[in-house]
C-alpha cells in the first residue's frame, strides 16, 4: 500500500466521531472480554496493575490501570527531572530560537505546539522530551518536578496517530492534534507537560481537576489509549542524562537528567 493512500485513509480515520464510538465500546461491559487478548497482544504484565484483570469492568478501565505501590520507584536525587510516564523516547533535544528540531523529519514550533500561549517565551532556548506511549504502556501520567500549576490549557485538534508512521508522513501532529498543557511552577523556574491526544483517544484526563500542586511522582493525568508526552524546560535550568537518546525506553520515576537555578554550577546527574 503507498504512503499517499496510507496517509489518506489516516486523514479519513482520524475524525473525533471514530474516537467517540472506540471510546464508547472500550468503556462498555462487553469490551472486559478483550482483556485478556489485550494482555497477551501487548504482553503486558499483570502482577504490576493494582486489581487482578478479571475485577477490571471495561477494556478502558484495565487501560487506564493504576499500578501496585512502589512498582515504580522515583529516582533518589531531588533535582531529577523525572520521566512523567512509561515510554520511548522519540526525541531529546535542545530548542533554539523557537524551534523544536528533527522530530521524525519535521520541525515543530512552540508557538504553534502551544498555541501561541505567552509561557513559549520562556522556552525558546529550553529543552524539550518526547516520550511516546504505547498500548502496551503505563498511561498515567505523573508530575515530573514539586511544584504548583500556573496555568492549564486545553486545545481542541485532530486525533491523528502519533507512532513512528504517523510523526513521519503526517505533517507537525503534535501540534495539530488535541493537547492538554499544565504548566508548573517549580523551585528553579517552569516546566510545561503537553498531554497530546491520538487516534483512538476518546479523553486526556486530569486524575483529579482540583488538585494545582503536586509533589514529584504524583499521580497528574492519564490518557485512554496511546498517545505522547511533550515535556519542556525553561531556558537555562536542564541539564539531560548523557546516556539517553533517542529511541530508549523509560519508566515513569526514571530520571531523564537534573534540573538546576540558571545561576548553579551544571552537574550531571549520574
Amino acid at each position: 500500500m503507498s504512503k499517499p493512500l496510507l496517509r489518506l485513509m489516516t486523514e479519513l480515520s482520524s475524525r473525533k466521531w471514530i474516537s467517540r464510538l472506540t471510546g464508547t465500546f472500550s468503556k462498555s461491559s462487553a469490551s472486559r472480554l478483550l482483556i485478556p487478548w489485550f494482555i497477551r497482544t501487548y504482553e503486558i504484565d499483570p502482577n504490576e496493575a493494582e486489581l487482578e484483570p478479571g475485577e477490571y469492568p471495561s477494556l478502558n478501565a484495565f487501560f487506564t490501570r493504576r499500578l501496585k505501590p512502589h512498582a515504580r520507584p522515583l529516582h533518589e536525587h531531588p533535582d531529577s527531572l523525572l520521566s512523567p510516564v512509561d515510554g520511548k523516547i522519540t526525541a531529546m533535544s535542545p530548542i533554539t530560537k523557537g524551534t523544536i528540531l528533527n522530530i521524525k523529519g519535521h520541525d515543530y514550533t512552540l508557538a504553534d505546539l502551544l498555541n501561541q500561549s505567552p509561557h513559549m517565551e520562556k522556552y525558546k532556548n529550553g529543552w524539550a522530551v518526547i516520550l511516546y506511549l504505547s498500548p502496551k504502556d503505563y498511561h498515567r501520567i505523573h508530575a515530573p518536578v514539586t511544584g504548583k500549576q500556573v496555568e492549564s490549557e486545553h486545545i481542541r485538534g485532530k486525533v491523528y496517530p502519533v507512532n513512528d508512521f504517523g510523526l513521519r508522513h503526517m505533517r507537525t501532529v503534535l501540534s495539530r492534534n488535541e493537547r492538554l498543557i499544565t504548566y508548573i511552577k517549580h523551585e528553579h523556574g517552569e516546566i510545561a507537560l503537553v498531554k497530546v491526544g491520538a487516534m483512538n483517544v476518546s479523553s486526556i484526563q486530569y486524575a483529579d481537576d482540583k488538585v494545582k500542586a503536586w509533589q514529584r511522582g504524583d499521580e497528574l493525568a492519564y490518557f485512554e489509549f496511546g498517545s505522547t508526552v511533550v515535556l519542556l524546560c525553561e531556558n537555562g535550568t536542564f541539564v539531560p542524562r548523557e546516556d539517553l537518546a533517542e529511541g530508549d525506553s523509560v519508566r515513569m520515576g526514571d530520571s531523564l537528567g537534573v534540573i538546576v537555578s540558571k545561576a548553579a554550577e551544571i552537574r550531571r546527574p549520574s
